[in-house]
């Protein structure tokens, strides 16, 4: 059989190409089969199947067959895998919530980063080779290369090709305001463009749409994302240029007008409606040196559980990439707010120092409340708007916790304990803090221990419970958030060797005796009480580092007298 495919070559003209069916592989998915083509003329020859292709209608005797959907990497001849565009539909009109990714606690958070679980684009092994999703190419403006590059690797696992100045990302057009295009100017085999972030850095995805019934489009004949219900902007594209390769050739393509908002990216296509518009989130990043503004940077992003927090870190990091110096020491200090609905915000307050890499830790860093509030699962807890300042330094301003000497050994109730906390630094900095803390009077016989410690390993030992579980409801997770550490301070923390309990996201420090023993009755396969820990805080206290990064532990002892 032979039939006809749709898709632009050059501007926004839809111009025909030749497919001669070549055979069908059955059941290549759950309940799915492609069908195996040859396709020919135009620059195909050339060109082999390119990025971009994908959506791209084809018709046997006036009907519609399916979409050009997977091909071959690295193949001479131009065979692609057409996907039946009943199984695009099927696929399109399923009904199911956002397939965000898995709820993490806030461990799970500073453990691993914040990009979701890595989707791969589905492939079906034929012969020597494999038959593959044909790859998403995405557009990304106004990135540095060194931005592009170290996101590469997560992009790629999500079954996108990033490219650099490939785009014109449509930086002066807003999600929230700009006005729609006509809709009769996309038809099967036009170029769309999905936009998931526009400003001064813009992102955008780019396929082909392969059947518009009405007000609804199917395109891509693939997934995006796999994400499922979803809602991000697409306009209207105009292919700019064909750029052939060795590996995989690409149309490099630039958005016009918004036409609407794809709201399904199942495993076959995806669908959505022209006139829809998506709900964006505004960044605002603001770059300072020595107090002066260098550069400001104004986006709006989707809002997407999976898609937001690494968008945000790569504009984070690209923001300081652009301004400052690659490699060398130096200090970056951030601040800030994370709005949230009901007018609620997260308080930003942090400081990274480093010999290398800083920018890298402190993009990381500062997506961690963002990743764990849109991860979090409360539908009632949305983010409304991001803002940073950002202060750099080309030095480091960081202080290591050094020796910690009590002012005695052994005290008894009611006595003062003074702990002179030594603190070095760049350059021979060498300076001596004090804290001081009076044994209660009543207090009981035994050792007292004090650990002197920087914001994160406080954090993570005081809140171990917390930190271990997901929230119940949002007041708990945003409580979390606050009781977090900064890490420009030095904290004393006090604390004996006796069991303390969980209780919710909270700690219960040596109870009674009588609550004890029914807390302890709740024993684990391992035959020790569930969530207990040999580690109960008796005191806190804060020391200054005159807004330098803290480092380091130590803890020392002193026995408590009768």
């Amino acid at each position: 059989m032979h039939g006809v495919g749709r898709t632009v070559f050059q501007g926004d003209k839809i111009e025909d190409f030749q497919v001669e069916i070549l055979g069908v592989l059955p059941n290549t998915g759950p309940k799915e089969s492609l069908i195996l083509a040859r396709l020919s003329g135009g620059p195909l020859e050339h060109t082999g199947v390119m990025q971009g292709m994908s959506g791209s209608p084809v018709f046997i005797d006036g009907k519609l067959l399916g979409a050009v959907a997977m091909a071959f990497p690295f193949s001479k001849d131009p065979i692609a895998a057409i996907r039946p565009i009943g199984d695009m539909i099927r696929s399109a009109e399923k009904p199911g919530v956002t397939k965000s990714p898995a709820k993490s606690t806030i461990a799970d958070a500073m453990r691993k980063g914040f990009f979701g679980p890595a989707l791969a684009a589905a492939d079906t092994g034929v012969g020597d080779s494999k038959l593959t999703n044909i790859t998403t190419p995405l557009a990304l403006g106004g990135f540095t290369p060194a931005a592009i590059e170290a996101f590469a690797p997560q992009l790629r696992a999500l079954g996108l090709e990033p490219r650099q100045a490939l785009s014109a990302g449509g930086a002066s057009v807003s999600a929230s305001s700009a006005p729609f295009g006509d809709p009769s100017k996309v038809q099967p085999g036009s170029m769309i463009s999905v936009q998931l972030m526009q400003g001064d850095m813009n992102v955008g995805a780019d396929g082909t749409v392969t059947w518009v019934d009405g007000d609804q489009i199917y395109a891509f004949g693939h997934r995006f994302m796999d994400v499922g219900s979803t809602g991000l902007p697409f306009s209207r594209s105009e292919v700019l240029t064909l750029l052939a390769s060795v590996n995989t050739s690409f149309k490099i393509s630039a958005p016009h007008e918004l036409m609407g908002i794809i709201s399904q990216d199942r495993d076959t296509a995806v669908s959505g409606r022209f006139g829809r518009r998506a709900a964006m989130l505004p960044v605002d990043i603001a770059i300072h040196r020595e107090g002066r503004l260098v550069e400001s940077y104004h986006m709006s992003m989707v809002d997407d559980p999976l898609l937001t927090p690494l968008l945000l870190q790569m504009a984070v990091f690209s923001s300081l990439d652009a301004t400052e110096r690659a490699s060398g020491a130096s200090t970056i200090a951030v601040r800030g707010s994370v709005e949230l609905n009901g007018g609620r915000s997260i308080q930003l307050h942090d400081i990274y120092s480093a010999d290398n890499a800083a920018p890298q830790i402190a993009s990381l860093s500062t997506v961690a409340p963002v990743a764990y509030v849109l991860q979090s699962g409360f539908d009632s807890l949305k983010v409304k708007r991001v803002s940073l300042d950002i202060e750099t330094l080309e030095k480091k301003r960081s202080l290591d916790i050094g020796e910690v000497v009590p002012s005695c050994h052994e005290v008894r109730p009611g006595d003062t304990v003074e702990l002179a906390i030594n603190l070095t630094g760049e350059n021979g900095v060498d300076e001596t803090r004090t804290a001081r803390y009076q044994v209660p009077v009543g207090a009981q016989p035994g050792p007292l221990f004090f650990t002197v410690a920087d914001g994160s390993q406080t954090s993570l030992v005081d809140l171990r419970f917390a930190l271990s579980v997901q929230p119940r409801t949002p007041e708990q997770l945003l409580s979390l958030i606050d009781r977090l550490r900064d890490n420009d301070k030095v904290y004393v923390r006090v604390w004996r060797a006796e069991t303390s309990f969980p209780a919710g996201v909270d700690e219960l420090p040596a109870p009674p005796p009588s609550v004890a023993l029914i807390m302890a009755s709740q024993l684990g396969p391992s035959g020790v009480a569930l969530g207990t820990m040999k580690n109960s805080r008796v005191a806190e206290m804060v020391v200054e580092s005159g807004g330098r990064m803290v480092t380091g532990s130590k803890t020392v002892q002193v026995e408590v007298k009768p």
